[in-house]
């Protein structure tokens, strides 16, 4: 199983999820697994951000990704991002050799300048071996690293192992349209884009040369449907269904609880039996519960899969 440059469709940035006293529950994971398969994703992407990777001891990596390799039918991609190259070769080489398609690699967040976060890819490549397919991470809004798109060509042109781009750039319409004019121009060779941000511009991202999503919105077959639509040309049918989830999109990129509320969605669509997180960690209030609760009442007017 394995991604390239023509992947299209939904990769799933799955969360990672652990019992009330911190330990890994493995009957979610495997629950998860089959719920993103089961909602049409393309691939999943375990261990990124949203997958609480940083507090992760590096067995409880590697058992996890056995766990999700040994059992998902579609590619899986690993995030592999880590303060140091040693680190970072060590899981990327463990996750190849357990069947992972690929790993997804994020800018260290002290890179400033062009040249520098041009150099860091080079030695992250050298690190896991110009033989492992990559994601490249552009995500400036956590990590605070700016990628123009003349930098991303550069890192794409340098590396033909780097296959795709998670975009997350906000805002990034206009990036993805430079970065598809490049190519048309035959500045730049071939590769996959797939956007995050929780699919905040998932409604215009496709329109702009975009060729799926890579988020963790707890609807992920809502976003394999937009997707769908798009593609068979109904603009307007999927627009209207994205209007109808953008509530509850919006809702969940408020800064440091996304998560939080992730989590709390696909516990209430019985995926995950607790919504826990590990500690250092923000939790949902009551308050902040109910109001979820609520935007997935009335999402349930318009879309079904709400209603539970």
């Amino acid at each position: 199983m394995t991604f390239g440059i023509e992947t299209k469709g939904v990769y799933a940035i799955a969360t990672t999820p652990f019992f009330e006293d911190g330990s890994i529950d493995f009957a979610s994971i495997d629950r998860l697994t089959d719920f993103y398969e089961e909602s049409g994703c393309t691939g999943i992407t375990i261990l990124g951000i949203m997958g609480e990777a940083p507090k992760m001891e590096p067995d409880e990596s590697r058992a996890i990704i056995k766990r999700v390799v040994s059992r998902a039918k579609i590619p899986i991609i690993v995030g592999v991002s880590a303060p140091g190259f040693a680190g970072m070769r060590s899981l990327a080489r463990n996750a190849m050799d357990m069947g992972a398609a690929g790993v997804m690699i994020a800018p260290t967040p002290a890179l400033r300048t062009d040249d520098q976060i041009v150099s860091y890819f080079a030695g992250a490549v050298e690190a896991v071996g110009d033989d492992v397919p990559w994601v490249l991470q552009d995500y400036p809004l956590t990590l605070t690293v700016v990628m123009s798109p003349g930098v991303i060509a550069r890192i794409i042109t340098n590396h033909p192992s780097c296959l795709m781009l998670k975009h997350e750039d906000w805002p990034g319409l206009e990036k993805v349209s430079r970065l598809r004019a490049m190519q048309k121009a035959g500045e730049l060779r071939a590769f996959s884009i797939l956007c995050g941000n929780g699919g905040m511009f998932l409604d215009f991202e496709p329109e702009r040369g975009a060729d799926g999503a890579m988020t963790g919105y707890g609807f992920p077959d809502m976003l394999t449907e937009l997707i769908g639509l798009f593609a068979a040309g109904k603009r307007d049918e999927a627009h209207d269904l994205f209007d109808a989830h953008l509530p509850l999109i919006r809702y969940e990129q408020q800064a440091g609880i996304g998560l939080a509320i992730r989590k709390h969605v696909l516990k209430r669509r019985g995926v995950i039996t607790s919504d826990a997180q590990r500690k250092p960690a923000q939790m949902l209030s009551a308050t902040a519960k109910a109001e979820v609760d609520y935007l997935l009442t009335r999402l349930a007017k318009h879309d079904k899969r709400a209603a539970f």
